[in-house]
C-alpha cells in the first residue's frame, strides 16, 4: 500500500515504532503482508474508549476538587496521616490521560499514513490497567462520596455550553481519520454502519444546545446581587480554623458571617472546635499524650488554653496557600490558642460581623446543658442578638423563648406544612437545584450553600441567585466582581449556529478532499 501523499515514509516508520514497539520499516511492512485486522480495529476501539473513560474521569477529577478538603479530613481522622492527596489525584489523572491520548494521536495518524494498527502486548496491558485504574476511581466516588455525582450535574450548568463546543471540533478532527478508513475499506456494510454511526453522533451534538441550560444564560440586566460571604471557619486558606486569627482573616476578606463549630467543656465554658478530637488541630499529643485520643469535651477550660492552636497549620499546610504567609503571619499563627465563644463573640461585636454556629455533639448526654451555657454567653456578650445565626437544632424551641431575638436558620429545605415560615436556610450547594433557588428567592427565604470554594461554582449560584455562600476561599471569591461567563440567549443561540454550520464544512471538506 502505498503511503499517502504528505506522510513521508520515515514517519511512518517512526509511528510504527513508537505504536508497536518496534522497528518496522515501511519496505519490512509490505515484505512481511502486515495489514491492520478485525483484533486490531478492536483493539484500536478499546483504546478510543479507555481515552474517553479517562477524559470523563478527568473532568470529575478537576470538579471534585471544590470539596478535596473534606477529603484530607476524612483520610485524616482515618489514618491520622495528613497529604494534600488533591495533587497525587491530579498527576495520577495527568498521567493516564496523557498516556491514552499519545497512543490514540498514533494510531489515527497511522490510519492517515495508510499503516497497521499493531499494537504492542505492553501497550495493551497498561490500557486494560488503566481501564481498570479509572473504574476503581469511579466505583470508589460513588461508594464514598455520592454526592460528587450532584456536583458534576451542577457543573455542566457552567461547562454545559463550552463542552459542547469541545465535542464538536474534537468530532469534526475525527473526520480526516474516519475518510481515511471508509476510503480504503472495500466492505459495503462496514462502510454504512461507520457513516451511519458517525452522522448519527454529529446530528445528536449538533442538537444537544436544546437540551442544555444554564443559569448563566440570561441578560446582563437579570444578574442577581453577588452573595454575601460566610466564612467557613474563619479563612481557613489563610489562618488556622476557628481561631481569632482566622476571624479577623476573615473580615479583612469583607466576610459578612463567621462560620464556626461549638463545643462545651468540662467546666462549661463554649469553645470552639470542629472535630470530636483534637489531634488534627492542636498539639494535644505533645501536652497530654495519655488524653490525646479523649473527646474535645473531655477537658477543662484550664487544659484547653495550654494546647497550641495554630502550629500544625504550618507544619501540615493544609492549603496551598500556606506558604505564601508572610513572616509575620507565621509568627502569628504560631501563638493562636483555642478561643472560647465569649472571646469570638467580643470580636465579632468589635468588627461588626455576625457569627453562624453549630453546636457540638449533639448525642451528647449533656447537650441540654451546653446550649443552656452557650445561651448564657451569649446574652452576657452584649453582641446585638441580631448577629447570631443559631444553627442547632436540638431544643430549638427553648432557644426562641429564651432568645427570641437570635435568627434562626435551619439546615433543612422547608416543609409543606411548615407552621412557622423559615427566614433562612443553611444546605450543602448539591442539595438545592437553581430552580430551588430562584422560588426561595423569590418567596424571600434567605439561602446559604456551602462550601463553595471554586470560582465556576460560585458563578453557577451567583447567577441562580442565592444569598450567601460558606466558603473556604474567601479571598478569592471576594476578587470576583463578576460571573466567570454570562451569554445572552440570543448571543448564545449565534455561537451555537456558527459553531455547527463551520463543524458541517470541515466534515465536508475533510471527505472531499480525502476521496
Amino acid at each position: 500500500m502505498a503511503d499517502p501523499p504528505g506522510c513521508c515514509r520515515s514517519c511512518a516508520t517512526c509511528l510504527l515504532c513508537l505504536y508497536s514497539c518496534q522497528w518496522i520499516t515501511a519496505k519490512k511492512e509490505k515484505r512481511k503482508g502486515l495489514t491492520t485486522t478485525k483484533c486490531d480495529c478492536s483493539w484500536f476501539l478499546f483504546l478510543f474508549c479507555v481515552f474517553l473513560f479517562t477524559l470523563v474521569w478527568l473532568y470529575f477529577a478537576i470538579i471534585i476538587l471544590n470539596d478535596f478538603h473534606n477529603f484530607n479530613e476524612f483520610i485524616f481522622k482515618q489514618q491520622k496521616l495528613w497529604l494534600d492527596w488533591s495533587l497525587f489525584l491530579l498527576i495520577a489523572t495527568a498521567v493516564l490521560i496523557t498516556y491514552s491520548a499519545v497512543l490514540l494521536v498514533l494510531a489515527l495518524c497511522l490510519q492517515l499514513c495508510g499503516q497497521p494498527l499493531k499494537l504492542h502486548w505492553l501497550h495493551k496491558t497498561l490500557l486494560i490497567i488503566t481501564a481498570l485504574v479509572v473504574a476503581a476511581a469511579f466505583t470508589g466516588l460513588g461508594i464514598k462520596w455520592a454526592e460528587e455525582w450532584r456536583s458534576a450535574h451542577i457543573s455542566l450548568q457552567a461547562t454545559g455550553p463550552f463542552l459542547h463546543i469541545g465535542v464538536v471540533g474534537g468530532m469534526t478532527l475525527l473526520a480526516w481519520p474516519l475518510a481515511s478508513v471508509i476510503y480504503r475499506t472495500r466492505n459495503t456494510g462496514v462502510k454504512v454502519f461507520l457513516l451511519s454511526v458517525y452522522c448519527a453522533v454529529m446530528i445528536a451534538l449538533y442538537l444537544a444546545p436544546l437540551g442544555i441550560t444554564s443559569p448563566c444564560i440570561m441578560e446582563e440586566n437579570q444578574l442577581p446581587p453577588k452573595p454575601a460571604l460566610v466564612g467557613h471557619r474563619g479563612a481557613p486558606m489563610l489562618a488556622p480554623e476557628n481561631t481569632l486569627m482566622s476571624l479577623r482573616k476573615a473580615v479583612d476578606c469583607d466576610v459578612q458571617v463567621f462560620e464556626t463549630d461549638v463545643m462545651v467543656s468540662t467546666d462549661g465554658v463554649p469553645f470552639l472546635m470542629h472535630d470530636e478530637k483534637l489531634t488534627r488541630t492542636t498539639d494535644v499529643q505533645a501536652v497530654f499524650p495519655e488524653r490525646a485520643a479523649m473527646n474535645s469535651t473531655a477537658f477543662n477550660w484550664t487544659d484547653l488554653q495550654q494546647l497550641n492552636a495554630g502550629s500544625w497549620f504550618l507544619e501540615r499546610r493544609p492549603f496551598p496557600t500556606v506558604q505564601s504567609l508572610s513572616h509575620g503571619d507565621r509568627i502569628q499563627v504560631t501563638r493562636q490558642r483555642i478561643p472560647s465563644l465569649e472571646q469570638v463573640l467580643e470580636a465579632a461585636k468589635e468588627s461588626n460581623i455576625s457569627i453562624m454556629f453549630d453546636l457540638r455533639p449533639e448525642n451528647h448526654s449533656d447537650y441540654q446543658s451546653f446550649v443552656n451555657a452557650t445561651l448564657e454567653v451569649i446574652l452576657q456578650s452584649g453582641i446585638p442578638l441580631q448577629q447570631v445565626l443559631w444553627l442547632p437544632d436540638g431544643f430549638r424551641e427553648q432557644v426562641k423563648q429564651q432568645v427570641p431575638d437570635v435568627q434562626q436558620i435551619y439546615g433543612r429545605k422547608r416543609l409543606q406544612d411548615e407552621k412557622e415560615p423559615l427566614l433562612r436556610v443553611n444546605l450543602p450547594y448539591q442539595d438545592m437545584s437553581s430552580e430551588e433557588i430562584r422560588q426561595y428567592r423569590h418567596d424571600n427565604i434567605s439561602v446559604n450553600l456551602y462550601v463553595v470554594n471554586q470560582p465556576w461554582l460560585f458563578s453557577v449560584l451567583w447567577c441562580s441567585g442565592v444569598s450567601s455562600v460558606t466558603t473556604n476561599a474567601c479571598q478569592v471569591l471576594k476578587e470576583m466582581k463578576h460571573p466567570i461567563w454570562l451569554l445572552p440567549s440570543s448571543t448564545y443561540l449565534m455561537i451555537w449556529i456558527v459553531v455547527d454550520c463551520v463543524s458541517f464544512l470541515m466534515i465536508l471538506w475533510a471527505f472531499l478532499l480525502l476521496k
